[in-house]
This record gives C-alpha cells, structure tokens and sequence, in this order.
C-alpha cells in the first residue's frame, strides 16, 4: 500500500456561504482562493510514520473548480522531518496515485512546499488553524433544525471523497503570501468546511 491517511479537515476560500464550487458551480467573484487543511491523526507513507503532521494545499482556482488550471502551493507541518516531508509531498502531489491523485490533476501550477509552524485544533465544533504568518483561520459550523450540524453528501467535487462535508463559515480567514503572488486576503463569514478523511492508495 502506499499510502493510508486518516484525520480531520478544516477548508476555508474566499466564496460566501455556501461555496459553489462544491456543486460545480462557478466561484463567486469568478475566482477562489482556499486553503484545504489536512491534520493527520494516523498516517503512513511507504513505510514513513506521519502521523500528527498536518499539511495544506492553498489554491488559485481562476474559473470553474472542475476545469482545473489551479496554482497551488503545499503548507508543510514545519515538524516534519526530511524524509516525512518528501513521503507528504509525493503523496499530495499525486505520485503515488489513489484520491490525492485525483485531486491534484486539476492543479496546473506547482509552486512547490513552503514550510511553517502549525496550529490545529478542533473543539466543541469549532476549528482553527494556522501555518506561521502566512495563512490563519477560525471556523464555526451551521447547525440544523434539530441542533445536527448541516452537513453536504455525493457532491460533484469534495476534498474529502466518501465523507460528507459539514458547513459552516470562517469567522476569520487571513492570507498573506506575496512571494507566491497570491493576493492579501482579511475576511469574515466567507466559506468554510469541516470533515474526517480517511485516503488510502
């Protein structure tokens, strides 16, 4: 096997609430900026431990989330030794196949890893993370008519294939990375999503 990853997610991007891009639909705005945070509680790659590491993609998604073209950097848990880094890349990348390789096909540009510290906690509903100055975030979820908190399932794209998604906003998403050209985000109660993940190749 080359890879078996299970953990929780935390995604926040510069759509309202609810995010189309999850339906297909085109990003408000016509484009979206999002960073998709992996936190993985067990986990291991061709032999290498990663367990307790956490990695992101943040993404430039220019149109429709379907059509790809994406220009993607990779956030790397700064504990990550150099042989568990280079086992996350090739998995996040794709080379070692399953559905992380079917999610990086839609990236057309790689700027490859940066490294940061790492803060990720999910309490009582509520999620944070944040990789050192450059990308930080507060998610709180919707909740339903009978206080179950509102969740999406078989939607035509998901970071997350086989879990359903649950929804909410981020009541702070913060984005400072101009050496990738990524434009400064500041915002609130724009899109968030919350999830568990179990990948495997």
């Amino acid at each position: 096997m080359a890879y078996q990853l299970e953990g929780r997610l935390l995604e926040v991007c510069t759509c309202d609430v609810l995010c189309p891009c999850w339906v297909g639909e085109d990003p408000d705005g016509g484009t979206c900026v999002g960073a998709v945070t992996y936190h993985i509680d067990k986990g291991n790659v061709g032999g290498v431990d990663v367990s307790g590491l956490t990695v992101s993609y943040l993404n430039y998604i220019p149109g429709n989330i379907l059509k790809g073209n994406w220009r993607t950097v990779i956030y790397m848990d700064e504990r990550a030794t150099a042989r568990q880094q280079e086992a996350l890349e090739d998995a996040f990348t794709g080379k070692l196949g399953g559905p992380l390789k079917d999610l990086f096909q839609l990236v057309g540009e790689y700027l490859g890893v940066e490294r940061a510290p790492v803060t990720f906690q999910v309490q009582e509903g509520k999620g944070t993370f944040r990789f050192g100055q450059a990308i930080e975030a507060e998610l709180v979820p919707f909740q339903g008519a009978t206080g179950q908190v509102t969740s999406m399932h078989d939607t035509v794209f998901t970071t997350i294939p086989g879990s359903p998604a649950y929804v909410g906003k981020a009541a702070a998403y913060r984005l400072n990375v101009p050496q990738h050209g990524f434009k400064q985000v500041s915002l609130q109660n724009h899109n968030a999503i919350q999830g568990t993940f179990r990948f495997e190749a």
